[in-house]
This record gives structure tokens, sequence and C-alpha cells, in this order.
């Protein structure tokens, strides 16, 4: 009697068992898709993080009121293209110390030359640093305390000394090239 009624309840018991095995499997699939679908949403940013900006810069534009057409509006003009050239500059190492002109105060001037030509002149400046130092000290003794007073007269100064720098250097190496003097330093003492 036991083999007749263990036969038939066991057949019904292994099919349940399969099917609740299946059930399992597929409820822990879906829980794991789930997972990561919830996971990818979370975490995954599809913008990079300029297109996002721009996206919250667009959002707000939008959300601001419209003009009022009766108001000046800004024009855009376009960038003029002309041709920009590089500065050189060149700093002498030492200042220059001199005195001025009937006086017995002394100038103490840290000098600077720009141009924007090619690296030939600021060459030929530095070859001839000595000759170019002895003409401006020169010039530099022509002025007096009182002309280097205000900004005027040390512009009339820097002038003065990119004339005889030019000049020298035309002389020496056929070509100035120097376009401004600059006082890094101006000390009157």
């Amino acid at each position: 009697m036991t083999d007749a009624s263990a036969s038939p309840d066991m057949k019904p018991r292994r099919g349940r068992g399969l099917l609740r095995a299946l059930a399992l499997l597929l409820l822990a699939a879906l829980l794991l898709a789930a997972g990561f679908g919830a996971g990818y949403f979370y975490f995954a940013n599809p913008l990079s993080p300029a297109k996002d900006v721009l996206r919250l810069i667009e959002r707000t534009s939008e959300a601001e009121p419209a003009a009022d057409p009766d108001a000046p509006q800004k024009v855009p003009r376009p960038t003029p293209e002309r041709e920009s050239f590089v500065t050189s500059y060149y700093q002498f190492k030492e200042p220059l110390t001199t005195n001025l002109r009937a006086s017995r105060r002394l100038l103490q001037a840290g000098i600077g030359l720009s141009t924007q030509y090619d690296q030939k002149v600021m060459d030929n400046v530095a070859r001839n640093e000595v000759a170019l130092r002895s003409d401006m000290l020169a010039i530099v003794g022509t002025f007096s305390e009182e002309e280097l007073q205000d900004k005027a007269g040390r512009d009339r100064l820097a002038e003065a000394l990119r004339g005889a720098v030019n000049a020298r250097l035309q002389q020496l190496e056929g070509f100035g090239g120097i376009e401004a003097v600059f006082f890094p330093s101006f000390i009157l003492q």
C-alpha cells in the first residue's frame, strides 16, 4: 500500500517544486534587473557637465520675462580682423645712475625697451649695450630735476632716449626698431 500511495503523490510534488524553483529564479532575475535599472537611472548622467550647464542656462533664459520691445537692444558687433604683432621687451640689468643738469641730486632709473619687430632688434640691443648705456647717460644728464618731476617730463625723457638708442643702432647695425622706452624704476636721490 505504501508503494501505490507513494508513487501517485511523488509526481505532483516534483512538478510543484520545479515550478516553485523556476518562479523564484524568475523573481530573482526580475528584482536584479529592476535594481540595475534603478542604479543606472540614478547614477548615469547621459549629459556631459558642459551640456548639463548649457541645459540649465537655456532653462533659466526661457524662464526670464520677455524684454520690452521698445527698450534698446544689444547688437553684437563683429570682431575686427586685423593683424596683431607680438611685443618684445628688453630690460637693462643694471639701472642707469647719473647726476642731473644743474643739480646735486642723482637719478637712478631702470630702463626697458620694446619693439614689435623680430628678435634681431633685441639681439642688436644686447650686443651693443655698452654703447647704448653711454648714449643714454649723456641724454639723461641734459635733463634738470624740475623737468623730471611730472609725467610729461618723464615722457620727454623716454622719447629722447628712444631717439638716441635708435640713432646708435642705426649707426652700428643699420636698423633701429625700438618703439618705446619704459622706466620700471625711477628714483631721484
